[in-house]
């Protein structure tokens, strides 16, 4: 049996009142909860203060560069099916830099689950706007009265829109609805992405734990995750009333590494694959 603790404990680096907190702690519960040892995952991240969460696991990981983590994440899963391959950063490593990656993952649907801390700022370089931040929002790099002026990306539908395997909106403020909907996602077969909203008490003052508290609601029953126009239409809900929980599920799609025709679908380096090891040998001398 799994338990949370075999996930370790560890001093973090996080400011006190972060949102990250709530989201380590709700990984660690849906992975024991979902009974995947530490040695069966892997956690892959890029550059940010969301990105340091794998370094407070128990865990194999990669921490790699700013917004390169999710094309490291889909060569491993590719390379160990067996593993369970899980991105972790947040929503400026995510959605900006690592933006083009973003989308390639969402067309290929490899089956790795991205986490992603969405703080609608930058936390590590001091508070800037990030692609989620909200029209208005003042900052030293979009300062006021205008602040931001453009609006937010909105990764869910995108992820929708190309037909991914899973997609769903966390809060870290909840952490028994987050540790379920990460779960769920742990399990799926296929790209699952976990939007999680988290609030940032040092560089965002506006959506704080009070403020998501008054207007996030958890969808209900009479959702129909299946239903692809009824999930992007929840994206599209205005700050009002902010719905968690799994906004799709895409049944009919498979995951880029049982499609690809390179992948064996078995772990690359394991023991009885019928390997030509001169014409690999010939291969790497070719590039000395």
């Amino acid at each position: 049996m799994v338990e949370v603790d075999d996930f370790g404990r560890f001093e973090t680096a996080w400011c006190p009142g972060c949102g990250n907190f709530g989201v380590l702690r709700a990984v660690k519960k849906a992975l024991a909860n979902a009974g995947i040892a530490p040695r069966e995952t892997l956690f892959v991240s890029g550059i940010g203060q969301a990105a340091k969460t794998p370094h407070y696991l128990r865990c194999n990981f990669f921490n790699g560069l700013h917004g390169r983590g999710l094309p490291v994440a889909t060569a491993a899963k590719i390379a160990n099916p067996s593993l369970h391959v899980i991105y972790e950063s947040g929503d400026g490593c995510t959605y900006a830099e690592g933006g083009n990656h973003f989308l390639a993952a969402v067309r290929r649907n490899p089956g790795i689950t991205a986490v992603v801390h969405d703080n609608q700022v930058y936390g590590l370089t001091k508070g800037q706007a990030s692609p989620t931040s909200d029209p208005g929002f003042a900052t030293k790099a979009q300062p006021g009265p205008e602040g931001v002026v453009w609006r937010p990306f909105n990764p869910l539908a995108t992820a929708i829109l190309h037909g991914v395997s899973f997609a769903a909106r966390g809060y870290a403020g909840r952490l028994e609805h987050l540790s379920g909907v990460l779960e769920r996602a742990f399990l799926v077969d296929g790209f699952a992405l976990v939007d999680v909203l988290q609030p940032c008490p040092s560089f965002n003052h506006k959506n704080s734990f009070g403020w998501f508290n008054e207007r996030v609601r958890e969808l209900g029953p009479e959702h129909d995750p299946t239903d692809r126009d009824a999930a992007i239409a929840l994206t599209e809900s205005g700050e009002e009333e902010i719905p968690l929980g799994v906004f799709y599920e895409n049944r009919e799609a498979k995951p880029f590494e049982k499609r690809h025709p390179g992948a064996a679908g078995t772990a690359l380096a394991l023991a009885g694959r019928d390997t030509d090891r001169q014409a690999v040998r010939e291969m790497m001398e070719s590039f000395f």
